[in-house]
């Protein structure tokens, strides 16, 4: 077996919540060393997100997997943390700006005790400008970055989606940021500062808006399932009271859709002939596939629809999802053994796989504080230092 690709990356942790504490997830996951630093007595909120078991967070099993867990008050215990620091080769951080610095810790400090680190400071808007210092979180960024304005019913509120969106691209964009800076500490030996604002990665995502505005001053509005782009793209019933996704984004699975659902002649039509033309049409190619689809049932809709090489998916709830046989087939879900729950846990797997590096779940997300002892004797605390420093509540 070969390391893992990041075996030997030690990342730091003092992040709470998603955005930068999944980050450090998607690095652990492919074999860096992260330790979680949380305050001794405000454990990251993320533990009591979403639902529990026996008072355990299970959402925190997935974020806090492959992470040493220990407890400092950054605020009191700047010396340690700055031992720390040196050991490590990136410090993933998402204290609102000027907090670090209040502490002592500011990344001038911190790059003077190690001129290697790479620093990803996450915060909801940046270190500069007239909103730097606001409080925010991933929901602030989905309205501002423009996907909630378009995203619901036409005749609707703008919507937020019920998960977090933001967090989650930002993490991505984190990882992404972290293994650059990285590279190129390769290259020169020396770390650097990333600036990570979370109303940014989402921005990007959203794609071409501020082009299309600037070009020809052209507005997305909200369409609910439909897209400007392409159609038939919608959300359609089965007989059986099950809902499927149908997606036309290239011009010959367009043409299958319809002539599945006999309907060849539109394909003849002069509108017919690119997405944003057959946009325009909706009501009609909805008309055509949903009174289709609204008398069959799933399991028939989803084999005509492999016949016909057309594109489709069942909508899925969570139960969907773990007896779905292409999530079984990739090896989506898995099952890693938990102390604390007493038993196997289920979790997404990593993100992607590799064929001669694979990534790995070694543990679930544990107890706060689990490994705060080992952590601090890494770094040469002695055992009457640690009891001194508990006894003071610093960790």
């Amino acid at each position: 077996m070969r390391t893992a690709p990041l075996d030997g990356v030690r990342v730091l942790e003092a992040a709470t919540l998603f955005a930068g504490p999944l980050a450090a997830t998607f690095l652990g996951d492919f074999g860096a060393d992260v330790t979680k630093i949380e305050h001794p007595s405000r454990p990251d909120a993320a533990r009591t997100h979403g639902a529990s078991k026996d008072g355990v967070g299970l959402w925190f099993k997935t974020l806090g997997r492959n992470k040493r867990l220990a407890t400092l008050d950054l605020s009191r215990g700047r010396d340690v943390f700055l031992s720390l620091v040196k050991s490590h080769d990136v410090l993933v951080e998402n204290f609102r700006p000027g907090t670090l610095e209040r502490w002592g810790l500011g990344p001038e400090v911190v790059l003077e005790a190690n001129p290697r680190l790479v620093i990803a400071r996450v915060t909801a808007f940046g270190q500069v400008g007239p909103w730097s210092r606001r409080p925010g979180f991933g929901s602030l960024a989905e309205a501002m970055s423009g996907f909630a304005a378009v995203t619901g019913e036409p005749d609707g509120p703008p919507t937020l989606p019920p998960f977090g969106l933001a967090d989650g691209i930002t993490a991505l964009a984190t990882a992404y940021a972290v293994l650059v800076a990285l590279r190129e500490r390769d290259r020169s030996g020396a770390g650097q500062v990333i600036d990570m604002a979370i109303i940014e990665p989402i921005l990007m995502m959203l794609g071409g808006g501020i082009t299309a505005y600037q070009q020809t001053g052209y507005v997305q509005p909200r369409l609910g399932n439909r897209s400007s782009n392409n159609a038939p793209r919608n959300v359609y019933k089965t007989a059986d009271g099950r809902w499927v996704a149908v997606s036309t984004s290239s011009q010959s699975i367009a043409e299958r859709v319809v002539t599945l659902v006999g309907r060849a002649d539109l394909v003849a039509q002069p509108w017919f002939a690119t997405g944003r033309e057959r946009a325009e049409h909706a009501d009609e190619l909805d008309d055509a596939v949903g009174s289709w689809i609204a008398s069959r049932g799933l399991d028939e809709v989803m084999a005509e629809f492999e016949k016909a090489e057309a594109a489709v998916g069942p909508v899925h709830d969570i139960r969907g999802i773990m007896s779905d046989p292409q999530y079984a087939a990739l090896g989506t879900i898995v099952s890693v053994d938990d102390d604390e729950l007493g038993g196997p846990v289920q979790m997404q797997n990593v993100l992607f796989r590799l064929s001669e590096s694979p990534g790995s779940i070694r543990w679930a997300g544990g107890p706060h504080g689990a490994n705060t002892d080992e952590v601090l004797a890494d770094i040469g605390v002695t055992p009457d230092q640690l009891a001194a420093l508990r006894a003071a509540g610093v960790v």
